[in-house]
């Protein structure tokens, strides 16, 4: 019985995970929206919307990717949630400039897309998408790169992103393979002697 329930939930809190990417998305591109027609405290308070929704989503990729590596998915989710902390921090001018959320989305990406390629049930291309996109953010904060340059990189962060999160809203995740990986982390920690999640 509780195996069947963790079959089911597996792939509703995946398309949750999707819907809250999603929202997320949507909240940023709105706060540029409106702090690029200045309205620059209706832009602050989206952008802290869009930070939370980016906060829960970290803890539900957590909770995803856990059966798969528990250590590289908290170390993941730690990159991300510094890159929150910085990127609301300097909404309200509270951090240096020179310190930029993407010095710690660039390691969470490229973790997740580590994560996926070992995942078993998600598609390996995705895994590889935010590979690059953890790359491209990484090489973005390179002052020498052309400006076109940093522009493909950002498209191409934003379309492995939205592409992962479009997949989780739509597909979510193979059932059988993250039970999978779940008996596996399970029979794993008896053997450590820890308490099975």
């Amino acid at each position: 019985m509780k195996r069947w329930i963790r079959e089911v939930s597996a792939r509703p809190r995946a398309r949750m995970t999707g819907a809250l990417y999603l929202l997320y998305f949507l909240t940023a591109i709105l706060a540029q929206f409106l702090v690029g027609r200045g309205l620059a405290v209706s832009g602050n308070v989206t952008n802290v919307i869009a930070t939370v929704c980016y906060v829960v989503v970290t803890l539900l990729f957590y909770d995803l990717f856990k059966p798969v590596s528990k250590g590289l998915s908290l170390l993941a989710a730690l990159f991300s949630l510094a890159g929150c902390v910085v990127m609301a921090l300097g909404l309200f001018h509270l951090a240096s400039s020179s310190l930029s959320p993407l010095l710690f989305f660039g390691p969470f990406c490229l973790l997740i897309g580590y994560l996926i390629l070992r995942s078993g049930f998600l598609p390996r291309v995705l895994g590889m998408l935010m590979a690059f996109a953890g790359l491209g953010w990484l090489a973005f904060m390179l002052p020498a790169v052309p400006h076109y340059l940093s522009l493909a990189v950002e498209v191409l962060g934003f379309l492995a992103e939205l592409s992962l999160c479009l997949w989780l809203l739509m597909m979510g995740v193979n059932v059988e393979g993250w039970e999978q990986q779940a008996s596996t982390e399970r029979s794993s920690n008896l053997a450590h002697g820890g308490d099975s999640v």
